[in-house]
């Protein structure tokens, strides 16, 4: 009797230790490899406009129906997650994302584009928010700085998916298919070690309205602070290639570099961000952040050189503190309902900005210029600062 329940000691710190760590890295893994692929279309869409002779507003269009399915649709996969439980909403994610987003050479017309960028972004939603709910489960502490380093991943591929698909681009086969593989080898990793998810057995069939409902107010606050910081953060992502290749004069690889360059400082920025939640508290950090990141934006918009480039990694550094801190904050809200309030702050507000402002970006630069739609941009983050002050000065 006492052995088993030894062994069955759910708080035995080497069985939690275990058990946190094992999933926490794969979903540090597919994260990577998922935030890849949702940033390829950024480096793919000079390509695709020379194919199918795009106009800006299509391109933009383009990258709203793949924020509309990666992240509008997040709640939703988040509700399913947190009733069923199945790893297979993870587990078979990479590879949906890679072979769609990788095979955009293959479409027939721009109708066939949409519907591809709309299957590959099914999949990037699939992943996030049972991930998010469970990368940090059975931790502690620090768990702000945790949900920073799960955060980091994804923003670190990110970062790399331009890099990456510019350089299959130079080899011709950016469109083809080939980038499909690492997605394709991530998922058969998941299957094969992912073990059982927190809460399995113990499946909901019932949604518990109540506990969002008694937080809501608090909730909106944060969703409207991601939503706002989400407007440049993923503009600037769907954009920033074709602005320098057309109106600085970037070729593709230098265009791609630089948002690689904007993206990394993301991802430092995300890491610290949650590192001083743990210590300082949440809201001085998105006051900080979106206060701190228009001075660095407005240099790289209207400098050249060196010094814009040197503006854009410290804006984008910035920017993007508030990650992990909306993310654990909405989390400590409503601990029952993780993966939903975690689709609602990474995947809903982001994908809300995207729907409406990837495509009005898009028109406003037809119509006048990108350098114009940029500029409207960056004044964002001073509404979020007023708009966090709001928030309760408690850690």
């Amino acid at each position: 009797m006492t052995s088993r329940a030894v062994v069955a000691d759910p708080q035995s710190p080497i069985e939690t230790a275990r058990f946190s760590l094992l999933p926490f890295v794969l979903f540090c893994l597919g994260h990577y490899f998922i935030d890849m692929y949702s940033s390829a279309l950024g480096a793919l869409q000079p390509l695709l406009s020379d194919r199918f002779g795009l106009t800006l507003t299509q391109a933009g269009l383009l990258g709203g129906v793949l924020v509309w399915s990666s992240s509008v649709m997040q709640p939703f996969y988040g509700f399913l997650s947190d009733r069923w439980h199945s790893r297979l909403f993870t587990a078979l994610a990479p590879a949906m994302a890679g072979i769609f987003i990788s095979s955009l050479g293959w479409a027939p017309a721009y109708w066939a584009l949409l519907v591809m960028v709309a299957l590959g972004g099914a999949g990037i939603a699939s992943f996030h928010p049972q991930a998010a709910a469970n990368a940090t489960a059975g931790m502690r502490g620090n768990r702000s700085t945790a949900m920073a380093m799960f955060i980091c991943s994804g923003t670190v591929g990110l970062a790399c998916g331009p890099a990456v698909f510019s350089a299959l681009a130079s080899r011709g086969v950016a469109l083809n298919g080939w980038g499909a593989l690492p997605g394709v080898l991530t998922t058969l990793v998941l299957l094969v070690f992912q073990p059982a998810l927190a809460g399995h057995a113990q499946a909901r069939r019932r949604f518990e309205w109540e506990a969002l409902c008694a937080v809501w107010k608090p909730m909106t606050v944060l969703y409207l602070l991601v939503v706002i910081r989400s407007v440049v953060q993923i503009t600037f992502t769907q954009f920033l290639p074709l602005y320098l290749h057309n109106e600085r004069g970037y070729s593709l690889w230098a265009a791609s570099l630089t948002l690689t360059l904007y993206l990394t400082g993301g991802a430092v920025g995300g890491l610290a961000g949650g590192r001083l939640a743990d210590r300082f508290g949440g809201r001085l950090v998105i006051l900080l952040s979106m206060i701190g990141s228009v001075p660095f934006l407005a240099l790289f918009l209207f400098t050249k050189g060196a010094l814009s480039a040197v503006g854009l990694f410290l804006g984008g550094l910035m920017l993007l503190f508030t990650i992990p801190v909306n993310v654990v904050m909405a989390q400590e809200l409503a601990p029952a309902q993780g993966g939903t309030v975690s689709a609602l702050m990474m995947g809903f507000g982001w994908g809300m900005a995207g729907v409406i402002f990837i495509p009005l970006t898009g028109w406003i630069s037809d119509m006048y210029s990108m350098q114009h739609a940029f500029a409207g941009l960056i004044s964002f983050p001073l509404l979020g600062f007023l708009l966090a002050l709001k928030l309760p000065r408690s850690r």
